[in-house]
């Protein structure tokens, strides 16, 4: 008898709680989190407009108890325990116009390049990478790997146009890398045969009855690759498609690219084995993110597929949109893909506001959830292309192949305070500023050393704390100014 009154009270007490809210008090309580590391010491790597710091090395600096922050103090607080998303990489495009480029300058300048890009220790360690699937805007013409109409079982499939300047490219920034480097793949379009405008430039749509063979392009573009030692680690289904171009572009609705991974790309590509290829949609700006989205991660026949959403940062900034996708569907990823600036006049090259948009954009997509972030071309000629629609933009490094000359804009050291010090597999951490004019985030790698990049847009300087449990180290900001504090215990 007893115990049939205990599990009936238990029962009552429970349908209670539920229909008030009542929080059962009975309850076991949630597991603390791990203690943090009791960290000791750190560095500081400064890049500062007006001087000669770039991503330079200052003293070490010792920790002191501060139990309680004050207010009166620009505090920068960082909590280990409490872990977020985890980072795949920090790259930018692989493209043609970025290949042949670097094989237009001297050797010795083409391995300055390299090391500056994608060495871990001599470079800012690039490990993630896009290139273009058939030609982009940034190709010095246009081409697919199978111009042959009709071909629908890619009998004539080449990757003949690559082999001269990309493939070797990407292989030796694979090894410069010490092969950390991860590619994946976009199309801009199909080929002309398979559009429903008989064109790969001005818009158009793929063809229903090509939608398979389209599919089977994404495997044969991957099976040629793995062939030629580049593994592919993941695809988006298509760039910006929204967008009608003058150069290669493709549009889809939005039922359109559901229907599309769900019914064709994605079974696909699991039917050759390749589930583990990181899939994603929309490739396209923040604004109509989560709109575009929405219908396919609801959907589980078609969400199984996906992986998650990659981003531009065109057509406003609107970096809350990232963190919403992410809310609604937290167990897939988002990821920033693509941003450039014009190219106009060679002043650009010392323009401190260049950096400074990367190290905005930066911090609040990874603030907002992003897996990690990847610029567009990472490098150009002095007109800033090649590009065969005279689209002309900014790289972070600009390099002059009549001259020989390398110039590095601000942007390369901004996004090294981020690509150098946070590496694949780290994890953002809890962080939080006391000042609006220091923004900051914070990630635990993966050998347990804390990369804080603390972000100053004004034009005065700050001193500031980080605080970690108790204990603080004390530093400054210039005006203009991005730091990375390395912390190890």
């Amino acid at each position: 008898m007893t115990t049939i009154l205990t599990k009936r009270r238990r029962m009552l007490l429970a349908a209670a709680a539920a229909a008030f809210s009542i929080p059962p008090s009975y309850a076991a309580p949630a597991p603390k989190p791990a203690p943090a590391p009791f960290y000791k010491q750190a560095v500081v790597y400064t890049t500062a407009q007006g001087t000669d710091q770039r991503i330079k090395a200052g003293a070490k600096l010792g920790f002191d108890t501060w139990i309680q922050p004050q207010e009166w103090a620009a505090m920068i607080m960082v909590d280990p325990t409490q872990k977020f998303q985890t980072v795949v990489g920090f790259g930018g495009g692989l493209t043609d116009a970025s290949a042949e480029t670097l094989y237009k300058m001297a050797p010795d300048k083409q391995k300055e390049i390299l090391k500056a890009y994608f060495s871990p220790t001599e470079g800012i360690g690039y490990t993630l990478g896009r290139t273009n699937i058939n030609s982009c805007d940034f190709s010095s013409d246009t081409y697919s790997y199978d111009d042959t109409p009709g071909d629908v079982k890619l009998t004539k499939f080449s990757l003949a146009h690559d082999l001269k300047y990309k493939i070797p490219f990407i292989k030796a920034a694979k090894a410069m890398s010490g092969g950390q480097l991860q590619v994946f793949g976009t199309p801009w379009s199909p080929p002309a045969w398979m559009k429903t405008n008989n064109d790969m430039s001005n818009g158009g749509g793929l063809r229903p009855e090509y939608r398979q063979a389209w599919a089977d392009y994404y495997v044969r573009f991957i099976n040629e690759y793995k062939k030629l030692g580049i593994p592919i680690w993941g695809l988006t289904v298509q760039n910006e498609e929204m967008a009608v171009q003058s150069w290669e572009s493709c549009v889809y609705t939005a039922p359109e690219e559901q229907e599309f991974v769900r019914d064709y790309l994605g079974p696909t590509l699991e039917k050759n084995g390749m589930s583990g290829v990181r899939l994603m949609v929309w490739d396209h700006n923040r604004g109509l993110m989560y709109q575009r989205v929405q219908d396919m991660l609801a959907d589980p026949k078609t969400a199984k597929y996906i992986w998650g959403t990659a981003y531009h940062w065109y057509v406003g900034d609107h970096f809350d949109i990232p963190g919403v996708v992410h809310d609604a569907f937290p167990n897939k990823a988002v990821l920033f893909t693509e941003g450039s600036l014009n190219f106009n006049d060679p002043a650009q090259y010392t323009d401190w506001t260049i950096g400074e948009r990367y190290g905005e954009n930066v911090m609040a997509d990874l603030n907002h959830w992003s897996a990690g972030w990847v610029d567009w071309n990472v490098l150009l000629d002095q007109r800033g292309g090649p590009n065969h629609q005279n689209n002309f933009c900014c790289a972070p490094i600009m390099a002059d192949i009549q001259t020989g000359e390398i110039h590095y804009l601000p942007s390369y050291y901004y996004l090294g305070h981020f690509s150098k010090f946070i590496r694949p597999g780290a994890r953002r951490v809890a962080c939080t500023s006391t000042e609006d004019g220091l923004q900051s985030t914070a990630f635990l790698n993966p050998d347990k050393s804390l990369a804080v990049v603390v972000l100053n847009l004004t034009g005065r300087e700050w001193e500031y704390r980080v605080w970690i449990d108790k204990r603080a180290v004390v530093t400054r900001s210039p005006a203009h100014s991005i730091e990375t504090m390395v912390i190890k215990p």
